[in-house]
C-alpha cells in the first residue's frame, strides 16, 4: 500500500511532468484502489470537468454554463455517481451506496448489488430502510422483516413503510405475509390435532382441517395472535395471485370460527370483517360471484358516506372490475360515485376501466354529465384515431 508521503510526491510529480488530466487520473486511480469513494466521486468530478474545458473545480457558486455543456455535465455526475454508488456497494456500506445510486434512477441494477450484500445484525436497519422503505426491492426487504422481525413488527412495517406504496408493492408483500402467516397457522392446528388424535391429520388445508373438527374451537381456543390474523386478512385484500387468494380465504375462514371476543371488527365496507371478507375473496376466486357482487352492492348503497366516504363504492368498483365486469364497473362509478367524489387508490379509475371495456363513449357520457371537462376530453382524445402530425410549412 502507497503511503500518503509517497502518493502526494507521485501527484506532483505527474502535474509537473504531464498536466491536469494525467493527476487527475492518477488521483482517480489512487482512491478508487483505497476504497476512498468519497473523494472519489469529487476526483470523477474534477476529471469531467476538464473534459468539458471547464475549470478542474466550480469556485463559483453561481456558475452559468450553456445549456448544452450543463447538460453533459449533469449526465456525467449521474454516471459518476453509479460508479461510486457500485464501489460502496461492493464494500458492503448499504446507505452510503445508496445516496449515490438514488439520483442515478436504476433500482435494478442498485437491487442486484444489494443481493451480494448478506443481511447481519449490524446492517439489517439500513437494508431496510432502501429495500422496503425506498422500494429497492420490496420482496427481499419484506421477506428480511419477516425471517428478522417476526409478524408483529412486520406488520405494523406494512402500515407504515407500503400503505402509500404502488399496489404491486403491497401485492409483494401481502403475499409474503398471507403465506408466512398461512404456513404458521396451518402448522399450528395440525401440531394440535396431531397431539389430540396421536396422528398426523390427512387434510391439508385449515378449512378441511375444522370441517371435520368443529370441537377444537369451541371453549375459545385460538391457534395464532388473532390481531395478527385479521391484519394478515385485511392486507391480502390487494392479492391478485390465485393461490395467494385461496389462502387469503382459508385464514378467513379460520377467522369466522374464532369465538366472536376474537372477531375483531373492521371498517366499512368490511366491518364484518371476516363475513365480508371471505364474501371478497370467494368472489374473486369464482366462486359465489353474485353472492358477492349483491354484498358489496349493498355495501355500496346502505354505509354512510359521510362517515366513511365512498369507500364502500370504490370497494365495489374494484370488485367488479377484478371480477372481469369493468362496463359494470363503470355503471357503478356513474351511478354511485358522487360527482365531487375522487377515488384514493383501491379502485381502477374511469381511463383504466374505459381501456379494459375497449371503448370511451361511456366514459364521455359520463364526463358529460358531471361537467368533468379535463376527464371528457381524455376520453375523447383516447377513443378518437390519432390526429396527423401538422405539416411544417
Amino acid at each position: 500500500m502507497e503511503s500518503t508521503t509517497q502518493i502526494f510526491d507521485e501527484l506532483q510529480r505527474v502535474t509537473e511532468q504531464s498536466g491536469h488530466a494525467a493527476v487527475v487520473e492518477r488521483l482517480i486511480t489512487y482512491l478508487e484502489s483505497q476504497g476512498r469513494f468519497h473523494e472519489l466521486f469529487e476526483a470523477l468530478k474534477m476529471r469531467l470537468r476538464l473534459q468539458l474545458g471547464l475549470a478542474p473545480t466550480q469556485a463559483d457558486r453561481n456558475e452559468k454554463l450553456p445549456e448544452a455543456v450543463e447538460m453533459k455535465l449533469e449526465h456525467g455526475l449521474i454516471d459518476n455517481c453509479r460508479r461510486v454508488g457500485e464501489g460502496f456497494l461492493k464494500q458492503g456500506k448499504v446507505r452510503e451506496g445508496w445516496m449515490y445510486m438514488r439520483p442515478v434512477g436504476d433500482r435494478e441494477a442498485a437491487a442486484a448489488a444489494l443481493r451480494q450484500i448478506p443481511d447481519t445484525d449490524d446492517n439489517v436497519d439500513e437494508l431496510l430502510e432502501v429495500l422496503l422503505h425506498e422500494g429497492v426491492d420490496v420482496q427481499r426487504g419484506y421477506q428480511l422483516a419477516l425471517d428478522r422481525l417476526g409478524t408483529c413488527n412486520s406488520i405494523t412495517l406494512f402500515e407504515s413503510a407500503l400503505a402509500a406504496r404502488p399496489r404491486a408493492d403491497q401485492q409483494v408483500a401481502a403475499s409474503l405475509l398471507v403465506r408466512h402467516v398461512h404456513g404458521e397457522l396451518l402448522a399450528n392446528v395440525r401440531r394440535d390435532i396431531a397431539s389430540r388424535e396421536g396422528k398426523e391429520p390427512a387434510e391439508t388445508t385449515v378449512e378441511e382441517l375444522l370441517r371435520k373438527r368443529p370441537e377444537l374451537m369451541r371453549d375459545g381456543s385460538y391457534h395464532l395472535d388473532t390481531s395478527h390474523l385479521a391484519s394478515t386478512v385485511r392486507f391480502a385484500r390487494v392479492l391478485e395471485n390465485v393461490d395467494d387468494l385461496r389462502m387469503a380465504l382459508d385464514l378467513t375462514i379460520y377467522g369466522r370460527h374464532l369465538h366472536p371476543q376474537f372477531q375483531y371488527p373492521g371498517e366499512e365496507p368490511f366491518l364484518d370483517l371476516y363475513p365480508s371478507s371471505a364474501a371478497f375473496f370467494r368472489a374473486l376466486l369464482g366462486q359465489q360471484v353474485e353472492v358477492g357482487i349483491r354484498y358489496f352492492t349493498q355495501k355500496a348503497d346502505v354505509v354512510d358516506q359521510t362517515q366513511n366516504g365512498a369507500v364502500a363504492i370504490e370497494v365495489l368498483i374494484d370488485l367488479l372490475a377484478r371480477c372481469g365486469r369493468p362496463a359494470e364497473a363503470l355503471k357503478a362509478y356513474e351511478k354511485r360515485m358522487p360527482v365531487e367524489g375522487r377515488l384514493i387508490g383501491i379502485a381502477p379509475n374511469m381511463l383504466e376501466l374505459s381501456a379494459r371495456v375497449g371503448e370511451y363513449a361511456s366514459m364521455q357520457e359520463i364526463c358529460r354529465q358531471r361537467q368533468d371537462l379535463l376527464g371528457f376530453t381524455a376520453a375523447l382524445l383516447n377513443n378518437a384515431p390519432t390526429a396527423a402530425a401538422p405539416k411544417p410549412i
